[in-house]
């Protein structure tokens, strides 16, 4: 018999999530099949670029990681986009992806993502940038010499 509201019943049991472990752990109040905290589980970004996610959204456990990961992929491409559009250049780009453990069954969980970049800005107006300019072309003049002719 299947609820569309709750679940699935598996003889008294409320089942969330279909396919996995019915076992509960030491320590735990459910499995993770009958967790409902796993259920309900939402992703949100937090940050102020226009990029998806931006209200809560419910993804399934299996499918969170390869989720949340394209997520931080389109905040590195965003980085990538403004440095092009704006005389830059992406100098790094990295992306971490957070884990968890369920306070209610016990399995892990991605959690969410984390991306940091550095962009080097090139401001050919500024007198210093150009007098930076003129001192690496003085600096590293000769620096490729021929010695065979």
């Amino acid at each position: 018999m299947v609820n569309s509201i709750t679940g699935m019943y598996q003889g008294s049991r409320v089942i969330y999530n279909p396919g996995e472990s019915t076992e509960v752990k030491q320590g735990y109040r459910s499995s993770p099949a009958e967790c409902e905290t796993c259920k309900n589980r939402k992703y949100k970004d937090g940050s102020d670029e226009m990029v998806s996610y931006k209200s809560a959204t419910h993804i399934s456990p299996q499918a969170a990681g390869s989720a949340v990961r394209a997520h931080e992929q389109e905040h590195v491409s965003n980085a990538y986009k403004d440095a092009a559009k704006n005389n830059g250049q992406v100098v790094k780009a990295s992306v971490s992806i957070k884990t968890a453990i369920c306070p209610e069954c016990g399995r892990s969980y991605v959690s969410g993502g984390e991306t940091n970049t550095q962009i080097k800005y090139y401001n050919e107006e500024n007198p210093y940038q150009k007098d930076l300019k003129l001192q690496d072309s003085i600096k590293y003049t000769g620096n490729n010499v021929d010695e065979a002719a």
